[in-house]
């Protein structure tokens, strides 16, 4: 993967997806917005355009023994779709276990209300920036 540029993190699930977003540098990782799943492609289609975006880094869906949650398939389909579509941006997987409650940890911790902490496109979006940064930080 290119180290300069943007990187998208997604937390992708049945209903919603988390994105997240590097700086030019892949330095930080951001939370950017939540999206219905059905309109992830198409999201996607125009942040690659907006954030002159260089790689996608998605969750693996792991459980605690490290089998693969049932949302995985879905992923797979996803993956491989993107992969045809946009064969110059390439994905990588990182380990998203967690991910949730560290989001919903970091929210609190952030003094963001209680009635935003409900936000699950809020929560969707952190999750993203913390497999992002997770990414990032194995890089290093």
């Amino acid at each position: 993967m290119k180290s300069k540029g943007r990187l998208i993190g997604l937390d992708v699930g049945e209903k919603r997806t988390g994105i997240a977003v590097t700086d030019a540098f892949q330095l930080i990782a951001s939370p950017l917005e939540g999206v219905e799943t059905s309109q992830l492609t198409k999201r996607l289609r125009e942040l690659i355009l907006e954030e002159e975006c260089v790689g996608i880094i998605v969750g693996l869906p792991l459980r605690l023994h490290g089998e693969m949650s049932e949302i995985e398939g879905l992923i797979q389909k996803f993956v491989r779709s993107w992969e045809q579509l946009f064969r110059d941006i390439p994905i990588s997987r990182v380990d998203e276990r967690f991910t949730s409650k560290m989001a919903s940890a970091s929210l609190f911790d952030s003094g963001v209300s209680k009635k935003n902490r409900r936000d699950k496109f809020l929560i969707d979006a952190t999750s993203a920036a913390i497999i992002l940064q997770s990414y990032l930080n194995q890089r290093r």
